[in-house]
């Protein structure tokens, strides 16, 4: 174990006490993680959502064996009064991490640091380490392990009898994932390995416990029901740290000649696929509560037996029971169910289209010029404002060099385009800002634009939202260096932040991040200067959807107005000039319909070309004032 840990503060909200959780649930989450991973590194403090909470509901019970105070909401450090908890911050410092992925993510990171025996934590992050790494606004995964059912789950137990007899759409869709087939790294080598078991007429896997693993266990966690296919073999395999026995490992001949399309599929034994991850630990604790109410109210889960044989089977991973002993979770031992009838499953809750996956054909066939040409019958054309001030720029020879792009490690020619883009966003946020205001640069990366900021306005407080925790950490590391004390670090999804701000900034914020940013703004009533990219990734979502503007919707189909933002993306420098030039037409199409949008919430929108418009191939600005 490693000692000289600096000591972080860990901030969980606390509405209520039902049974054995604590609500929110994502505080509930957060304490079985800690649990688990058997994590003291952080001191944890439980924040009242409303008043005259008591010391006694809370300390004696349900949090394990970790010591918790009480904190009112006006006591947060000042950069946690704006995020949405949970969150993280190492005391007295200005560096904070929020929302529940991000928190749960670092808690196995800290925890793997200080003692990095602890492997079977760092696989909680799964395969290159980003199990729930993707925002929830562009993973329908992370917003179902994060958001939906959590919420899903809360709404169902506060629900009277007679609204919550349906199972929860989000639970269905959880149970019709569970269905899907797995892909996973180098999974050849294992649909090889399940096709040899088939042939050989093998109805079980080879049991993977022998007398030295069940020695391992714990007292309490040995498994009832040995594994009994292939995929559960190598799944607690890897739990057991243990190599698979030789039997499995040799393919015959005839199965190494085997196409790789006619190799059966493998089936889901975790939440995620084949192995044990965070989503298991943050699924569990929500599904629980489910069962036990759905028990008490004595209704069968005929129609989930995927996800009642996944909990049984989480429950069997070493460490899980012991967790949920000490939260005083009392685990159902629940029978094997088997599959309802088709038409029972039908009589039962249905999933929403909007939680479906979005089945709409993407390959959009054809160039954007008949979606152009319907445009322009009806008045509508790419048009840009002028530039308020196209020759303003930094002396950037005169600022210190952790002011520069250049400290990112960028090549020289990439350096100078990214000063020509600063010069354009600070200039406009210069005429906007007055002293006392707090700017936040959304999507903020390694903090290019923040720290240009911050450096050369220091009346103004600076705030810098990146998802990335690296990109943030080096943005501190250059903050610390020039000795800033106006400006704070927030490693967040956008979403988890909501405090009040006058400017909201943005270089190049990638696909539906931008209209992100904007509702963020118009929510605040905050005037924003925004440098939109990859037009490509735009797409529905389950808060957005295209066309954004009145006029737009009235024109053109979703289908339609993806083709343009696709063809937005073809303004790359090694393209041929007409090409560049139409997809310089179609980026001010969807830049405008994000501006009509934007007035429609009396706001006024100009969309304006950066100077030199060679400074990138994704060159337009929005500046966008409440009126």
């Amino acid at each position: 174990m490693k000692d000289n840990v600096a000591e972080e503060h860990l901030y969980l909200a606390f509405s209520h006490q039902y049974r054995d959780s604590i609500f929110p649930l994502h505080t509930s989450i957060t304490l079985f993680l800690l649990s688990y991973c058997d994590c003291k590194l952080f001191k944890v403090f439980l924040v009242p959502t409303g008043e005259d909470v008591g010391d006694q509901c809370v300390t004696k019970s349900l949090a394990g064996d970790l010591e918790v105070h009480l904190i009112s909401r006006c006591q947060l450090p000042v950069v946690v009064q704006s995020c949405s908890l949970p969150a993280v911050v190492v005391k007295d410092d200005k560096f904070c991490r929020a929302g529940l992925s991000v928190v749960l993510r670092h808690i196995i990171q800290k925890t793997f640091e200080a003692d990095p025996s602890k492997k079977d934590v760092l696989a909680l992050l799964g395969f290159k380490k980003t199990c729930l790494k993707a925002c929830a606004e562009v993973s329908q995964w992370t917003r179902l392990c994060e958001i939906s059912i959590p919420l899903a789950v809360e709404r169902f137990l506060t629900a009277s009898p007679e609204h919550c007899q349906a199972i929860p759409p989000d639970i269905l869709l959880f149970e019709k994932k569970l269905g899907e087939p797995v892909r996973v790294h180098n999974d050849d080598k294992i649909r090889r390995q399940k096709l040899q078991q088939q042939k050989a007429g093998a109805k079980s896997g080879v049991p993977v416990l022998g007398e030295e693993a069940a020695e391992e266990l714990k007292p309490g966690e040995v498994h009832e029901h040995p594994p009994s296919s292939l995929e559960l073999s190598v799944a607690f395999s890897k739990l057991l740290a243990q190599e698979a026995p030789d039997s499995i490992n040799r393919e015959a001949p005839h199965i190494r000649r085997t196409k790789s399309s006619d190799l059966p599929l493998l089936d889901h034994v975790f939440a995620e696929g084949l192995y044990f991850t965070v989503a298991d630990l943050v699924l569990l604790p929500c599904i629980h509560q489910f069962l036990v109410s759905s028990k008490k109210q004595g209704k069968n889960l005929l129609n989930l037996p995927l996800i009642s044989s996944w909990y049984r089977r989480v429950q069997e991973v070493p460490g899980v029971k012991k967790a949920a002993g000490k939260c005083n979770m009392e685990l159902l031992q629940l029978p094997e169910l088997m599959s309802a009838p088709e038409e029972q499953l039908h009589d039962s809750a249905s999933i929403p289209d909007e939680l479906e996956e979005d089945n709409e054909d993407s390959n959009f066939i054809g160039g954007p010029r008949p979606t152009m040409t319907k445009l322009m019958e009806n008045g509508i054309e790419a048009k840009f404002s002028p530039h308020p001030c196209p020759n303003w720029t930094l002396d950037w020879t005169s600022l210190p060099s952790a002011v520069s792009p250049g400290e990112g490690k960028m090549s020289r020619d990439r350096a100078l385009r990214k000063q020509q883009q600063l010069n354009n966003l600070v200039a406009a946020v210069t005429k906007l800002a007055k002293p006392g205001n707090l700017i936040v640069d959304f999507c903020s990366g390694g903090g290019h634009v923040g720290i240009v900021l911050a450096y050369m306005m220091p009346s103004c407080q600076v705030v810098l939202i990146e998802n990335k925790e690296l990109s943030l950490i080096r943005a501190k590391d250059r903050s610390d260096e020039l000795g800033l004390n106006n400006i704070w670090f927030i490693q967040a999804n956008l979403d988890y932040f909501n405090g009040t701000f006058n400017i909201g900034v943005a270089l190049h914020a990638c696909g539906v991040a931008t209209d992100m940013v904007i509702e963020h703004c118009l929510r605040a009533r905050a005037a924003f200067v925004i440098s939109p990219c990859c037009y490509g990734f735009i797409q529905n979502t389950v808060k957005f959807k295209y066309p954004r503007s009145h006029q737009f919707k009235e024109i053109l189909s979703y289908k339609e107005h993806m083709i343009l933002c696709r063809f937005a993306d073809q303004t790359a420098v090694q393209l041929p000039p007409e090409r560049r030039l139409i997809g310089k037409q179609c980026m001010g199409l969807v830049d405008l319909d994000r501006a009509w949008a934007a007035e429609e919430h009396n706001y006024s929108v100009q969309v304006i070309s950066m100077e030199p418009e060679s400074c990138s191939p994704k060159n337009n600005m929005f500046v966008g004032i409440p009126t």
